[in-house]
């Protein structure tokens, strides 16, 4: 008997997959957000974002992304020695993440620059970012969110603007005077209450000093390494709002108890968190018994914010999906090429290019030249297009998930994660009924925003039989809305505001998009023959036309 010689151990090549999809600039490649940012007045922000592109399409971004979702903050409540220290601990990477969103203007850009596209030219490199890492988006967008309510109190506004508009980032605690720049946070929702804040129990009492002492129990508190928050509490004369930092201007830590950080679905690079308040300080932001008047402020900019969040999702999900099966073979073809793919593919990037065009026009409506019909239009079109766009995220992102096949299914692809990311943005800051109401309550208090939602849409009539019935039906159903009772307004309040949400969507593509793209939507989303799921488009639609602008 011979003994064999062992042979290299080699059992298969590795063939037929994507390569890594890494060095793509997410700007430049993005066709719908690159025409929106010069439609709407940003172009001078070109060079700029096609920096943040470049930079958020490299594997160390992605690489960091990954890392600040695989290696979770960690809460540490004491230091060695038992002093209470209430600190969470994230890896590197968040922090390095955070701090080029900061460095790029993500948070505060087109408050400390204001000028026609500055928040469009925000906008978009918000949605770069959140695009790859989503994470961090949430510290970044209540910072950018902030600067309205602090208008309220011209005191604290111009202490802490000026350390909201820097540029510079250090994730520890400190005097905010002393960092180069600081992140803000709220905690209004506990355990009892949730949305309905009324039923909030947080006391305020006001001290010798003008400075407030808050006590109680907050059930969710975002980004606790914040270096301030926006809380709500009651004092005798009702609710308010306080600022409340986390280190006081001589360096003393406030008291900031952190209970617990939230196992939550998705969103695992955020540390979102219980906190304890006991004899807390804070200071009084605009008049007491004010408070959510106050607050909505804040809130309104964070609701933006999400349809951003989403949009930039679908992006993500849109861009893998691609890269997948325009590099992946099976049954002879390459994915992209069989027609049933084709289909799934291009409705995916119909609903992308709508929820862009939408976040962008809404962008531009928020810059500080808008007339009075600009901010008419905003204040409904913001509520309709929150309630939408983050409802038909986590479909968008299973969708494309499947293209992937098994490959999406695993961590080792960002489409699990986004998959689990997408629902947050539609809990967050009001979650459908919550949202559905307040287009009810906007249409009912401020009427003239149904009026400039409507000459909104009214400037696509006459381009599609399709849209123009749509329309009418919309006319219809906000007629009829007028004449009922509270409790069945409520019921027609969800479909009102969807149909409303796709009006606004084929109004603003049929005036903005190819009319490949515009035609396939309208024919997709109102059409006889549409359908529940994606990739149910009329035959004659341009595939190649709509793909290609991805």
């Amino acid at each position: 008997m011979t003994n064999a010689v062992a042979s290299p151990h080699r059992t298969h090549e590795v063939f037929n997959q994507a390569p890594p999809r890494v060095d793509v600039n997410e700007y430049t490649s993005n066709v719908p957000l690159v025409e929106g940012v010069r439609r709407y007045d940003a172009e001078w922000a070109q060079r700029d974002l096609t920096e943040v592109g470049a930079l958020v399409g490299t594997a160390g971004f992605q690489h960091d992304a990954e890392l600040a979702n695989t290696v979770l903050p960690t809460l540490h409540t004491h230091d060695r020695y038992g002093h209470r220290i209430d600190e969470v601990e994230y890896h590197p990477a968040y922090h390095r993440i955070i701090g080029a969103a900061v460095e790029h203007g993500a948070h505060t850009s087109a408050w400390a620059d204001p000028k026609p596209g500055a928040n469009v030219a925000r906008a978009a490199t918000f949605m770069m970012f959140a695009q790859v890492e989503p994470g961090h988006s949430c510290p970044v967008s209540m910072t950018h969110s902030v600067v309205p309510a602090l208008d309220f109190s011209p005191e604290l506004a111009g202490l802490w603007l000026p350390r909201l508009y820097a540029r510079g980032y250090d994730g520890g605690l400190a005097a905010p005077g002393s960092k180069p720049g600081v992140l803000f946070g709220m905690a209004m929702t506990e355990k009892q209450g949730g949305s309905d804040v009324r039923a909030n129990t947080t006391r305020a009492v006001p001290n010798s000093d003008g400075s407030w002492s808050l006590t109680g129990h907050k059930w969710f508190c975002s980004a606790p390494m914040s270096d301030g928050f926006l809380i709500l509490a009651y004092t005798d004369e009702g609710m308010s709002c306080f600022l409340v930092p986390r280190v006081l201007e001589d360096g003393t830590r406030n008291v900031f108890r952190i209970q617990r950080l939230k196992d939550k679905l998705g969103n695992k690079s955020n540390a979102s968190s219980e906190i304890e308040l006991d004899g807390t300080i804070g200071h009084l932001v605009g008049e007491p018994g004010r408070g959510v008047r106050t607050i909505i402020e804040m809130v309104s900019r964070t609701r933006l914010d999400c349809v951003y969040g989403s949009a930039a999702g679908m992006r993500q999900s849109v861009a893998e999906a691609l890269w997948h099966v325009r590099h992946r073979a099976a049954f002879g073809a390459t994915l992209i090429d069989q027609p049933a793919m084709t289909a799934v593919a291009a409705d995916l990037a119909l609903e992308s290019e709508a929820a862009t065009a939408t976040a962008l026009r809404l962008a531009r409506a928020h810059d500080e030249d808008g007339d009075d019909t600009e901010k008419a239009f905003r204040r409904l079109a913001t509520a309709v297009s929150k309630y939408w766009i983050c409802k038909r995220g986590p479909h968008h992102a299973y969708e494309a998930l499947e293209c992937l096949g098994g490959n999406g299914y695993t961590e080792a692809f960002p489409l699990a994660r986004r998959y689990r990311e997408q629902p947050v943005m539609a809990v967050w800051e009001g979650s459908g009924n919550v949202i559905a109401l307040d287009v009810l309550r906007a249409m009912t208090r401020e009427p003239e925003s149904v009026a400039a939602f409507d000459a909104e849409l009214a400037l696509a009539s006459g381009s599609s039989r399709l849209f123009d019935e749509h329309l009418t039906r919309i006319r219809g159903a906000l007629a009829e809305l007028a004449t009922l009772d509270t409790a069945q307004a409520q019921l027609r309040a969800r479909p009102v505001a969807a149909a409303m949400a796709l009006g606004l969507q084929g109004s603003l593509l049929l005036r903005t998009a190819p009319s490949a793209v515009a035609e396939a939507f309208l024919a997709a989303r109102l059409g006889p023959e549409r359908d529940l799921e994606y990739g149910t488009l009329p035959v004659g639609t341009d595939f190649t036309a709509i793909l290609d602008r991805q």
